[in-house]
């Protein structure tokens, strides 16, 4: 069985907690252009959905106005728990109870309703928001599996300071070759903790040798960057990283690349 709820915010006041928790709160009706909010985007689901709450077919000719009737006298009352909804479906992908998802699928279209409290929060138009107990553990589960392995990547590369720099010049666009190893070590702990995700992509990417080193370029100015274009002299050699990654792939571009890489050292 698959149950979400329907919450609304808390309300802050100069009232007592059980009035404000017994304050009969509504989710109501409105209207999208002329036409009241809809929980279904198709004809198809409309029908199925519906034919089981109205009291015509949907052949009948007075279908188009039932159906009408019925989203724009639509309402939900929150009471201060929230509103227990059946959203279960059977093998065939069919609503166990009806009427408890269609009332899922219109509040879930809502411009007063959220998907979740932390969206609520940070949209001041929003008043409820849906809990999804099992979606909420698996979403916390999922994070929890990406910091182990970004835990794990990052004490597999930790014994390498090289490839840890590469990493760190392109996570952070900044130039770790001045770090020693300590510090390189503790600012891509700290990149690490801050976006595991991040962190991940760019130390699993297998174009990571060329992109550290394009950066490099960049960083010596070598490589001219204008917006996401990578330019060499007066030639844009990609229109973004990716491009410039194909570039330097390329084994045709090999002599503008050597010849990069010697300008460089004259640098250093």
């Amino acid at each position: 069985m698959k149950k979400i709820y329907i919450r609304r915010k808390e309300q802050n006041g100069y009232l007592p907690k059980d009035i404000l928790a017994a304050a009969r709160v509504t989710i109501g009706s409105i209207f999208v252009g002329r036409q009241p909010l809809k929980g279904f985007d198709s004809e198809e689901e409309s029908h199925k959905y519906l034919r089981a709450l109205l009291d015509v077919p949907p052949s009948h000719p007075d279908w188009p106005r039932q159906e009408r009737e019925f989203w724009a006298n639509m309402r939900v009352k929150i009471p201060f728990e929230g509103v227990e909804v059946d959203i279960t479906l059977d093998e065939d992908g069919n609503a166990v109870n009806p009427n408890d998802y269609v009332t899922y699928r219109w509040c879930k279209v809502h411009r007063q309703v959220a998907g979740s409290k932390e969206e609520m929060e940070k949209d001041a138009r929003k008043k409820y928001y849906i809990y999804d107990p099992e979606g909420d553990l698996i979403k916390q589960n999922s994070k929890i599996k990406l910091k182990k392995d970004a835990d794990k990547e990052f004490i597999k590369i930790s014994s390498d300071l090289d490839k840890m720099r590469r990493i760190l010049r392109v996570l952070t666009k900044s130039n770790p070759d001045s770090l020693n190893e300590l510090e390189v070590e503790n600012r891509l702990y700290s990149a690490k903790e801050s976006d595991p995700a991040k962190f991940l992509k760019v130390s699993l990417d297998k174009n990571l040798d060329t992109k550290a080193e394009i950066e490099q370029l960049v960083e010596a100015g070598v490589l001219r960057k204008i917006g996401n274009q990578i330019i060499y002299g007066d030639e844009t050699i990609g229109e973004d990283m990716t491009d410039t990654v194909v570039y330097f792939n390329n084994k045709k571009n090999s002599g503008a690349i050597n010849a990069m890489r010697a300008q460089l050292k004259t640098l250093a």
